[in-house]
């Protein structure tokens, strides 16, 4: 579990089914993913526990973003490598009503933070679609950078990322 100094970031559990698919819902979030996701509860069942699966295959994954003040679920962020990915990413997916609020960086940051720092990680990128101007944005925040433009998922997607900062002996 993670804080920021907004949210908490707590493992996803199958308690957050009805938040998560009222989020994954909404066409403008879901149609933002560089994975292809759809828009219905079952849908939203299996992007669930997917990421619940991650978490037992690779000891980390997404966490539920929770607004400290309110308790209200924000939406996911965190570490994230499912089979096929380009690399040890960092993602975000946040319930319309909550974006243009920094909740985005501020959870991606603390992700980034958690792979360089607990998953010693040399690398951490991030795979956006292009024309998600929010996400990049995001990205950028972060201290990500373009690296490339990948196929994921059928599709061209930008590879954003960063090396770990080395330090002097």
């Amino acid at each position: 579990m993670l804080e920021t100094k907004r949210l908490l970031m707590r493992p996803l559990t199958g308690d957050d089914f009805a938040d998560y698919a009222a989020m994954m819902a909404d066409p403008q979030v879901a149609g933002g993913l560089a994975e292809s996701v759809g828009t219905s509860p079952a849908d939203a069942w299996r992007s669930l526990a997917l990421f619940i699966g991650h978490r037992e295959i690779r000891g980390y994954s997404h966490w539920a973003l929770v607004e400290k003040a309110t308790g209200r679920f924000v939406g996911r962020a965190g570490p994230w490598r499912p089979h096929g990915f380009p690399g040890l990413g960092v993602g975000w997916c946040l319930a319309r009503e909550h974006w243009g609020r920094g909740y985005a960086t501020e959870a991606a940051r603390a992700s980034l933070s958690y792979c360089f720092g607990e998953l010693r990680a040399p690398e951490v990128v991030s795979v956006i679609l292009p024309g998600n101007v929010r996400s990049i944005a995001v990205a950028e925040r972060i201290g990500h950078r373009h690296l490339r433009d990948v196929q994921y998922g059928g599709r061209t997607v930008h590879l954003y990322g960063q090396r770990a900062r080395s330090t002097p002996d």
